[in-house]
């Protein structure tokens, strides 16, 4: 490492040291050892070992249990605009060569530190970018990468008209940083409603109230895999938020589609846009708790469905709540597969990363065993490419989908 570094520096322990040499950008606060020089929060500082290796330089965060944030291990690297402009250029130029051209107006062109920056998100939405800031060190440099996002999009002839920040988020608080949405520039369209288009079904997707950043892109490949199997069946889709699954389960020819939800506004948003698909028809929603609404239909008797898909939000966001949440999980998927009939479909996902993939099949395992099934896998699915999973960062593998026959 060169003598004459600018930065502060944290002396990293034995352990922590092992985990970042492993390939973890996050350095926690336990692992500090010592430090050397005043290191602002969001400011840049080098991580040593005990022994003075340069381990990299990141994001300080005074408040967080993760004290540094890495974003390079090069000793070289100069984090000025230009360092900037490149990383994003380099996670556009991956998103234009792991999705499908018709596909780039709507996907997550920044998936934090799976693509070198820690704490933020950044979806495209048609004409819209939506940010979610979640490190101090990125909300200290946005007014600089915004523009720069803007730059290289624009310059690759991508025509979008503003940026909508959804900071309405509690983790902000682990930061330090307050909470809030809102339009980022003098720059920005009339209203944050806004239409994508997705293998051929319309959405409208509400930048400022819907779930999230808006909509889920991380599923848009599983959609595609439930729309192959969705002809001539009758589908339920639980969950449904703004119906995404269902509108691809009627697209694919299914002879008749229920779209389930408990919020009502939810259902309200894919009511229209099943109407814009010219789907209604087949399609017929309801506002309902699926904790209740399975139980119900079960006691009715008969198999009223031949498909039915699980795609809930996530039932643990901490380590704390897992087993909760698996009895969770396991009460939707034993009910749905007792609703099912012999040779029926069911599609399913968790999108916790604390639910691992091993959890969640133990979970299908039991589930079976008690409604006397077994499961016929079709497909095991994780997120869309523009949702890259690094193996060294666990925290970027989240999403489990599951498509089976029950036999």
């Amino acid at each position: 490492m060169k003598a004459d570094r600018a930065y502060p520096r944290f002396v990293v322990s034995a352990k922590g040291t092992r985990w970042v040499e492993g390939g973890h950008p996050w350095v926690y606060a336990e692992e500090i050892v010592s430090e050397e020089g005043a290191a602002e929060n969001g400011a840049l500082a080098d991580a040593v070992s005990e022994k003075g290796k340069y381990l990299g330089t990141g994001f300080v965060s005074r408040e967080s249990k993760i004290r540094l944030r890495l974003i390079s291990r090069n000793a070289n690297d100069r984090f000025d605009e230009a360092f900037w402009r490149r990383r994003i250029r380099y996670a556009w130029d991956y998103r234009k060569t792991v999705l499908r051209p018709e596909d780039l107006s709507c996907c997550r062109l920044v998936f934090g530190e799976a693509d070198g920056f820690p704490g933020l998100t950044v979806d495209r939405f048609s004409n819209i970018l939506v940010t979610q800031t979640l490190s101090v060190g990125i909300e200290r440099i946005k007014e600089m990468l915004f523009p720069l996002l803007l730059e290289v999009l624009c310059t690759d002839g991508q025509e979008i008209d503003g940026i909508y920040e959804r900071n309405d988020v509690a983790i902000r608080a682990l930061e330090g940083l307050e909470q809030g949405k809102g339009w980022w520039g003098g720059k920005h369209p009339a209203s944050p409603v806004t239409e994508i288009c997705e293998r051929g079904v319309f959405y409208a997707v509400d930048v400022e109230n819907g779930q999230k950043t808006g909509f889920f892109l991380d599923q848009k490949y599983n959609r595609e895999a439930v729309s192959r199997l969705a002809a001539g069946k009758r589908v339920l889709d639980c969950f449904t938020h703004t119906g995404s699954f269902a509108l691809n389960a009627a697209k694919g020819g299914a002879a008749h589609v229920t779209a389930v939800d408990v919020s009502e506004a939810a259902i309200d948003m894919a009511r229209r846009n099943a109407a814009r698909n010219g789907l209604e028809d087949r399609m017929d929603f309801l506002c309902a708790d699926i904790f209740d609404l399975l139980p119900e239909l079960e006691a009715k008797g008969g198999k009223p469905y031949d498909f039915i898909i699980l795609d809930p939000p996530a039932f643990t966001k901490s380590r704390k709540t897992v087993n909760s949440a698996e009895r969770g999980y396991k009460e939707i998927n034993y009910r749905a597969m007792k609703l099912l009939p012999r040779g029926g479909y069911l599609a399913t996902a968790s999108c916790s990363h604390f639910m691992s993939a091993e959890n969640f099949e133990r979970m299908l395992r039991a589930a079976a065993a008690d409604a006397g099934v077994e499961l016929r896998q079709i497909e095991a699915r994780q997120q869309a490419p523009d949702h890259p999973i690094l193996w060294n960062v666990p925290e970027t593998d989240y999403l489990k989908f599951y498509l089976f026959q029950v036999v």
